[in-house]
């Protein structure tokens, strides 16, 4: 049950689509809408517990306020799928199971217990920050580090293209959480 909760986070914290075939990556600057397949790994770390990890993958689509995201476990079965837009969040697992909450964050408190910036993962995957984000940045001028709201956002690339996608984010609130993804695909969605 704990595997299956850890996994349920990091599909939130992204907050069944299937997937067309391979298209260009689209460049960073101006995308908006996107569709992602990664590999993610999660671990959660509790005062005076052992720390909890789990892996798997995920398809998420993001179309403005409106995200669909899909968890598996590593093999590809899936575990649960997850819709929210404006109007609110749900939850379904293969079992049947239906969560619903008024917001993604609320949905992911209610499901583990972790209260998480669902909202602005869309913006971190893509190297925006809000106001009083920190911004690192390397020598062709793509976000290396983001810090914001005591979370720090680490990204890879794949290639020296300064339009590049990150192909490798870790997010993390260090000592408590941390999420690693491998970002297999990237499309710009229509």
């Amino acid at each position: 049950m704990r595997t299956t909760l850890a996994a349920l986070s990091a599909g939130l914290l992204l907050a069944g689509c299937a997937l067309a075939p391979a298209q260009p990556t689209p460049a960073r600057e101006g995308l908006r809408d996107f569709t992602i397949e990664a590999r993610f790994a999660l671990r959660v770390t509790r005062p005076e517990q052992p720390p909890e990890s789990s892996s798997g993958r995920l398809a998420w689509e993001h179309r403005g306020e409106r995200d669909r995201i899909l968890v598996a476990n590593p093999l590809g079965a899936g575990l649960a799928e997850i819709d929210s837009d404006a109007g609110g969040a749900r939850l379904r697992t293969t079992d049947g199971q239906v969560r619903e909450a008024t917001s993604p964050d609320d949905l992911l408190e209610a499901v583990t217990g972790q209260r998480l910036p669902v909202r602005r993962l869309a913006g971190w995957l893509l190297g925006r920050g809000g106001p009083a984000a920190w911004i690192e940045r390397d020598a062709i001028g793509r976000p290396v580090r983001l810090e914001e709201s005591g979370w720090r956002i680490d990204y890879a690339y794949g290639n020296d293209d300064a339009q590049a996608l990150p192909s490798g984010v870790t997010l993390a609130r260090p000592g408590e959480i941390e999420l690693r993804l491998r970002i297999e695909d990237w499309r710009e969605t229509e």
